[in-house]
């Protein structure tokens, strides 16, 4: 059984169909990618599968859980984590105590506990504070730990983002375009990341405009076009598919398939 099964999913804003009819099943250990032009539906999908969006039609099985419709929290908790297209950080706190925010959900300590500085507090605050360098370490920026969110490179807040959700222990990660804004050192670096992320058990659904991205790090990849799946199987099959071809030269993908 697929870790993450989609079928018939829709969504509609008004009269556009965002997304019609994507089916996709992505198994346990592998790195999907999910490519299409500007408006094919790739964040849309993101955003429904972790929560932000309820969907208008269709299902989504996590595990064989259904996930569809659930609020994001719920959806996180079953194990699901994204990262965003625009990076979302707190400026304002340290790359590591950024990090610690994706502990949350395995800390105890309440508002009482933290005010009053308990002692089993402050040794659950240095266990995820360790933790949470740990995953710095994992993402190549354990040298910024006590450097302010917004004192950061735009490179470097993006791999803290993914330390951050890495640290949830998703079994699920979704990455909304992690390349984007990257120069080919740090989209080197990151390719490495996403592989070691994948060797550490966590299946990957990667969306990606970075197509020498997408073709050296995916198993599979699942085309869109305007929300309708149009190719799907290896990197090399979908560079080689007229469909999709068709789509990035900006012809439409019906008339290519003749």
């Amino acid at each position: 059984m697929a870790l993450l099964e989609i079928r018939g999913l829709r969504r509609r804003f008004g009269g556009l169909r965002a997304l019609d009819g994507v089916a996709l099943d992505v198994e346990a250990g592998c790195i999907q990618g999910i490519i299409g032009p500007n408006g094919a539906g790739k964040t849309t999908l993101f955003n429904v599968l972790s929560g932000l969006l309820p969907p208008s039609g269709g299902s989504v099985r996590l595990d064989g859980r259904e996930i569809a419709g659930l609020p994001p929290h719920r959806i996180a908790a079953r194990g699901l984590g994204r990262t965003f297209q625009t990076v979302c950080l707190f400026d304002r706190m340290s790359a590591l105590e950024n990090v610690m925010v994706g502990l949350h959900r395995r800390g105890r300590a309440g508002l009482a506990a933290a005010a009053l500085r308990l002692p089993w507090q402050r040794a659950e605050e240095r266990r995820l504070a360790a933790e949470a360098a740990e995953w710095l370490a994992f993402a190549g920026v354990a040298d910024l730990a006590d450097r302010p969110a917004a004192a950061l490179s735009f490179g470097r807040r993006r791999l803290v983002e993914l330390a951050r959700a890495l640290a949830a222990r998703p079994r699920l990660l979704l990455l909304d375009e992690p390349a984007s804004g990257l120069n080919p050192r740090e989209t080197a670096e990151l390719a490495a990341i996403v592989r070691r992320t994948r060797d550490r058990g966590v299946t990957v659904l990667l969306v990606e405009h970075d197509m020498s991205l997408v073709m050296d790090v995916c198993d599979r990849v699942l085309a869109l076009h305007f929300g309708v799946p149009i190719a799907a199987g290896t990197p090399a099959e979908i560079q080689a598919d007229p469909r999709v071809i068709a789509v990035y030269l900006g012809e439409e993908a019906g008339h290519a398939a003749g």
